[in-house]
């Protein structure tokens, strides 16, 4: 007996989907905590390794203008659909550090944190740890739709970018983004370029049931028109759905029409032109594109699809711009650099960055190296927990992943051992970025440093989490303790008093009072 099956959308264009519809609207409905509660995954696209490849690359661009004499306006850096803005911290925090570390005259810059979440963009706004860099014009607010936005907003500054008015290029940071625009699906056969459509169906009954529900129980099937694809206003698009029919057969293909309407607008700010950072899983060579069947749609709370970075490339070498992709490895995902520039040949800093920070070993090659030591976690040792530490760029997320294992090794530590912990665990804090997430670090922090007999430092933690999480029970028994083993007999009953108003059901602190105190 065949199951029955509920329609959810008829036959529809790909591009003209519900499913454009419902991703749009589970950001919309579930704001930050589509992030702090984990339902759709950051930490590879979002990590201090991530933030400091950008950063390394912002940072060439502005020596390369530097080198130009092109040093009193300010550059602007957008990063699109910020989502949780933790990546935007982690490209702050180290783009401050390479500045910092030069004397060169270079110009100055701002990072603008955009979405189309309005819950998103007034966290990002309160947020404690993004008040200084507001406040010192490093960073501002924006909404940004990416394909109907034609210009921007500074909230902070009250400030509005508008057409041709940037005197320096405009740097875009598209961070797993272009995966969640609309796309033309075309299948191509003997030079015909034929626009497809998908009826979306679920075997469960639909009815009454939230975005979340149906993006997870959604079918589809395809079918394929008998039309070729109109022509494009814009003729570089023309051109390359030419080369495509010329060039590939029997396959399907996602198009990025919404994704090249977004860059041009972004274009159109600047007189002078587009840089285009971008990170996500898709595709830049040709081969790629070749027999590929009918599509996947990758669910996690919303969906993805792959990009046709390929046809993106061909969208800024037809302009006469230029184009950089990993030559070897990306197993993982796609770091690109596009330069819309009309001398995009003279940047000769952003190159050699992109080679050094991506092609030579990046964030797709770290991914492997993360995935390694999750696999041997059990082996490793304090020396190599620090190493890879080091390597992910202090980053809190691959910290939490290895703690379990700093547990167990930190049980025999020597003094200097003990030492260079004490300075890791200080790094990691300093790459931390709260988005409410329910793991505690600082307490996690904390407890190390008292472990490790750092009792002051333990102290400042145990204060961190309680600023983040609340007084809990546990804090004011480690407080206690530290302060005992700090002499601070004052400061050590004061605090276990506060303890037992606060939690007098807390069984343990009943431990604390029997210390001897003599």
């Amino acid at each position: 007996m065949e199951a029955k099956s509920f329609e959810i959308q008829s036959e529809t264009l790909f591009s003209e989907s519900l499913i454009w519809k419902l991703n749009r609207d589970f950001y919309q409905e579930s704001g930050i905590s589509a992030f702090s509660d984990g339902i759709v995954p950051h930490h590879m696209t979002s990590s201090s390794f991530v933030g400091k490849t950008y950063a390394e690359l912002i940072f060439a661009f502005l020596k390369d203008l530097a080198m130009k004499g092109e040093t009193t306006e300010v550059v602007y850096i957008l990063e699109l659909g910020a989502g949780h803005g933790r990546l935007a911290y982690h490209t702050l925090k180290h783009l401050q550090k390479l500045l910092d570390s030069t004397n060169e005259n270079l110009p100055g810059y701002c990072y603008v944190l955009s979405d189309i979440v309005e819950e998103n963009l007034a966290f990002f706004m309160d947020h404690p740890q993004l008040k200084q860099y507001l406040g010192e014009g490093l960073l501002d607010i924006a909404y940004f739709d990416a394909v109907q936005s034609e210009k921007l907003h500074l909230r902070y500054a009250d400030k509005s970018i508008t057409t041709q008015s940037l005197t320096h290029p405009l740097v875009a940071v598209a961070n797993y983004f272009f995966d969640s625009l609309p796309n033309e699906l075309y299948f191509i056969e003997d030079g015909i370029i034929s626009a497809c459509s998908v009826a979306i169906n679920s075997i469960n009954d639909p009815e009454g049931m939230d975005t979340t529900w149906l993006i997870e129980n959604m079918d589809f099937t395809y079918s394929k028109s008998t039309t070729q694809v109109p022509e494009s206003q814009e003729g570089i698009q023309n051109e390359i759905l030419e080369d495509y029919g010329n060039q590939l057969s029997g396959t399907y293909m996602f198009y990025p029409e919404k994704a090249m309407l977004c860059l041009r607008h972004l274009k159109n700010l600047s007189r002078a032109g587009l840089v285009l950072l971008t990170m996500d899983k898709g595709f830049h060579e040709l081969h790629q594109l070749k027999d590929n069947k009918e599509p996947e749609v990758i669910t996690h709370g919303s969906f993805s699809l792959w990009v046709n970075y390929h046809a993106l490339s061909a969208y800024c070498t037809k302009q006469g711009g230029k184009v950089l992709f990993p030559s070897s490895s990306n197993f993982h995902l796609e770091i690109g650099c596009l330069l819309f520039l009309p001398d995009a040949e003279s940047y000769v800093q952003v190159d050699a960055a992109y080679q050094q920070f991506v092609n030579n070993f990046g964030p797709d090659d770290f991914d492997s190296i993360k995935q390694m030591a999750y696999f041997n976690v059990a082996s490793l040792d304090l020396m190599q927990l620090i190493a890879l530490y080091r390597l992910s760029c202090y980053d809190s997320t691959f910290f939490i992943h290895l703690l379990p294992r700093l547990k167990q090794v930190k049980q025999s530590i020597s003094l200097i051992e003990r030492n260079r912990l004490a300075q890791t665990l200080d790094e990691i804090w300093g790459m931390y970025f709260s988005i409410s997430e329910p793991f505690d670090l600082p307490f996690e922090i904390g407890a190390i440093f008292f472990d490790l007999g750092y009792y002051n430092k333990a102290l400042v933690y145990f204060q961190h989490s309680v600023d983040l999480f609340g007084e809990k029970a546990d804090i004011f028994y480690n407080q206690a303790l530290c302060h005992y083993h700090l002499r601070n007999d004052e400061v050590f009953y004061r605090v276990l008093n506060e303890g037992k108003i606060a939690f007098p059901d807390f069984e343990s602190f009943s431990n604390l009072e029997a210390l001897d105190m003599g």
